[in-house]
């Protein structure tokens, strides 16, 4: 199990009702769920059908949605990778990628498709991303314990002025002064235990 250290305000998506007022970051995490069609499998299907509700929820309520740009290399990545896993338990990602043309063109065609979905749904966040942006980046790699993507994304984030995420990744809630919304059962464990679960 994972130990948390909570220093965000936790939401569980599962009993909160989104607001009109709220300005949301949508995670890769949870484009990847929502656009790409063979995401889904039925372990996974609980916690889709949670993100998906609540990002029907939030749109019903006219709440603001955003995506970072990065999102777009992240959500590449984990939708050819799962092509490729697809195609062949056992080929590596340069043999898939060279060697299959035609494999190249569904991932090129189910990454459109998702990231069609993601444009038409939410809002960009822009970031640079030069010399400053990734000092920064590197002095938060240092405190927080989030991946690289995630650390450009909360660049995004602060430079959007925004303040909430809707993500399943677990490592955002060690960041201090954002709230999470989320359905991940060990971060809201967590921010229970601790007392950082936000009830609205």
């Amino acid at each position: 199990m994972i130990s948390y250290t909570v220093r965000a305000k936790v939401v569980d998506i599962r009993s909160d009702t989104p607001k009109k007022e709220d300005n949301f970051l949508v995670d890769t995490n949870v484009w990847y769920w929502l656009t790409y069609t063979k995401a889904s499998t039925p372990a996974l299907l609980p916690k889709i059908t949670h993100y998906s509700s609540y990002v029907s929820k939030a749109l019903n309520a006219e709440s603001f949605l955003l995506y970072n740009a990065l999102s777009l290399a992240e959500l590449a990545h984990n939708i050819e990778k799962t092509e490729r896993r697809i195609f062949s338990s056992t080929i590596n990602p340069k043999e898939y990628r060279h060697n299959h043309s035609a494999e190249r063109t569904t991932v090129f065609n189910e990454l459109e498709a998702a990231w069609s979905q993601v444009t038409s749904i939410a809002v960009c966040t822009d970031i640079l991303v030069n010399e400053a942006t990734a000092k920064l980046a590197l002095k938060r790699f240092e405190t927080q314990l989030l991946d690289g993507y995630d650390l450009l994304i909360l660049e995004g984030m602060d430079k959007a002025g925004v303040k909430q995420i809707i993500t399943d990744d677990g490592d955002y809630v060690n960041v201090s002064g954002i709230t999470v919304f989320t359905a991940n059962n060990s971060a809201i464990a967590a921010a229970t235990s601790q007392g950082k679960l936000l009830v609205r």
